[in-house]
């Protein structure tokens, strides 16, 4: 369910992109004397109109496999808790919840999460001697770079 809503979400990024893409067109360009909704429908009446709606559904559906990723790194989160929260803070992300082995962080400012579609949770939990770090794909490799492991 929760790919579902993901993929639903940047469906939506999408459309708002292209609406705001054609409105500053249409505003932009002085000779045209259109409306947004009616370049929209005119776009979408054409060939390629309906291969840039495919593509958009195609690339919604796959984004949230491609746009997510678990890394593992070696590091002790009870031993390493202070580096752990400091590299966490530097990257933009504080504390939300804590329990035995398991940490989760999400985005410290309301711009960050908006950007990332309310998408910004990242969860470390414990895995024997590395940690496995869980989120949003451009959030986790900020982190594991900071890192330096």
């Amino acid at each position: 369910m929760r790919y579902l809503v993901r993929s639903a979400k940047y469906f939506a990024a999408f459309c708002v992109l292209y609406v705001a893409i054609i409105w500053i067109s249409v505003k932009t360009t002085s000779s045209m004397d259109v409306s947004v909704w009616d370049y929209i429908v005119a776009t979408f009446a054409t060939t390629r109109g309906k291969l840039l709606g495919v593509a958009v559904v195609v690339l919604s559906a796959l984004y949230p496999r491609m746009g997510f990723m678990t890394r593992q790194v070696q590091c002790d989160m009870t031993e390493e808790r202070d580096f752990i929260l400091s590299i966490f803070a530097v990257a933009g992300f504080t504390l939300k919840e804590e329990s035995q082995g398991r940490m989760v962080f999400r985005a410290d400012n309301i711009l960050s999460r908006i950007v990332m579609l309310f998408e910004d949770e990242i969860v470390v939990e414990q895995n024997g001697p590395k940690l496995d770090i869980t989120g949003i794909r451009r959030a986790v490799a900020k982190v594991i770079y900071r890192m330096g492991l």
